[in-house]
């Protein structure tokens, strides 16, 4: 199955959002986000990056169907809970590209579309001129009622794309996961690479 990748930016990355936010409910339903989502959240969340200069969608599209997408923004522009663990380290986030949600619907894993999503969202960092580049994973108890007894943790594939753990630096995150009544903050582990 051959997949097309598009880097969107501007009106394109503005078209896909509705896109985006079906898929980002459909994935993140799953371990280890179990992201009980909802459009009126997701289009409010989403609005941000079609108002960023210098955000980007990358999308794997099976024709005209966006299956897969990871995006990607200045970290000076993102939410204030995404920067403020950072800027407190003394980070300078003029300098550091956030990559954000990664998504793909599961059907079309394990066809090096991850690398894909890494490659094109640094490649855009880089002609922006960002040096640095994070993102965040949540993080869930090992003992955790709804992890799935086959699941592989995503760290040593991070690795080997030149991410490390920034020790003792998470951001914490409200969302609603399933089976609960409200949100409540999740952490997540900041990971760190130069560029």
């Amino acid at each position: 199955m051959t997949l097309k990748i598009r880097s969107l930016t501007g009106n394109d990355l503005k078209d896909a959002l509705d896109a985006l936010a079906d898929l980002r409910i459909s994935v993140f339903r799953d371990w280890p986000y179990l992201y009980d989502g909802s459009l009126e959240f997701e289009a409010r969340y989403l609005h941000r990056y079609g108002e960023t200069g210098g955000a980007v969608i990358v999308g794997a599209y099976d024709g005209s169907k966006l299956v897969g997408a990871a995006t990607g923004e200045p970290l000076g522009d993102e939410l204030h809970e995404f920067r403020a663990p950072l800027e407190e380290r003394g980070y300078d986030v003029a300098r550091i590209f956030y990559l954000a949600e990664s998504v793909l619907d599961p059907r079309y894993r394990g066809q090096g579309i991850g690398h894909r999503f890494f490659d094109e969202r640094e490649a855009h960092a880089r002609r922006l001129g960002f040096s640095e580049a994070v993102f965040c994973a949540v993080i869930r108890p090992d003992d955790h009622p709804m992890k799935p007894a086959d699941y592989r943790p995503l760290g040593p594939f991070w690795r080997k794309r030149g991410y490390q753990k920034l020790d003792g630096v998470q951001v914490r995150f409200p969302w609603q996961d399933l089976g609960d009544e409200k949100e409540t903050e999740k952490p997540m582990q900041v990971w760190f690479r130069t560029l």
